[in-house]
């Protein structure tokens, strides 16, 4: 994932999966310091549940997203 479409996704995972603000907030700065994708980070920590990390995996294989 580039740096352009991060903020995209965290809108997406605020807007459509309801991920509390704190939570992300904790999630990006994990991957800032190690080596790790944001939303592998929200289901090894419990944020999201298999199901939530396909539909974000989908979302981010869409070539519209919105």
């Amino acid at each position: 994932m580039n740096a352009q479409s991060q903020p995209q996704l965290i809108e997406f995972l605020r807007n459509q999966l309801a991920i509390p603000t704190d939570s992300l907030k904790m999630a990006v700065r994990y991957t800032e310091s190690s080596v790790g994708s944001l939303p592998m980070v929200l289901w090894q920590y419990g944020f999201i549940d298999i199901n939530q990390l396909e539909e974000v995996f989908n979302w981010l294989e869409s070539p519209n997203r919105s």
